[in-house]
């Protein structure tokens, strides 16, 4: 399976995140399968680029400001299987996860972010390779 570099075409940017979710979707398959991860060329490919990284005010207090803000990571994916070519796709996939609004994003935000690529990464190897 081939799976490059995810870049971040998000409005809002945070930098790590290509590069943690290109990482994160690798470790995932590398783990559940026996697939090598190759630079290009696989007999799979998985290609796409991360196109959200959205903040938004959750549940008001009375005061009305925000007690929770949800975080949520939108990835677009493209999925081309060589061998058997009815299973391609081009998708969408997003995960959230909230937090207090008196955290820092800068605080909760790496651990977010793992928890989010953890999840789009299952989302997407199951529609991928989990029927095998």
């Amino acid at each position: 399976i081939s799976i490059p570099d995810f870049p971040n075409q998000a409005s809002l940017v945070y930098p790590p995140l290509s590069q943690k979710f290109t990482e994160g979707l690798k470790d995932y398959y590398s783990r559940q399968t026996k697939l090598r991860i190759l630079a290009r060329d696989g007999d799979l490919n998985l290609e796409g680029e991360i196109v959200g990284y959205d903040l938004t005010p959750m549940a008001t207090e009375s005061d009305g400001y925000a007690s929770e803000t949800k975080l949520t990571v939108t990835i677009n994916v493209r999925f081309t299987n060589n061998a058997v070519p009815e299973e391609n796709f081009e998708e969408r996939f997003s995960a959230y996860r909230t937090f207090k609004s008196t955290s820092m994003l800068d605080d909760v935000q790496d651990a977010l972010i793992d928890e989010i690529t953890k999840e789009i990464a299952d989302i997407i190897f199951n529609k991928t390779v989990a029927n095998w």
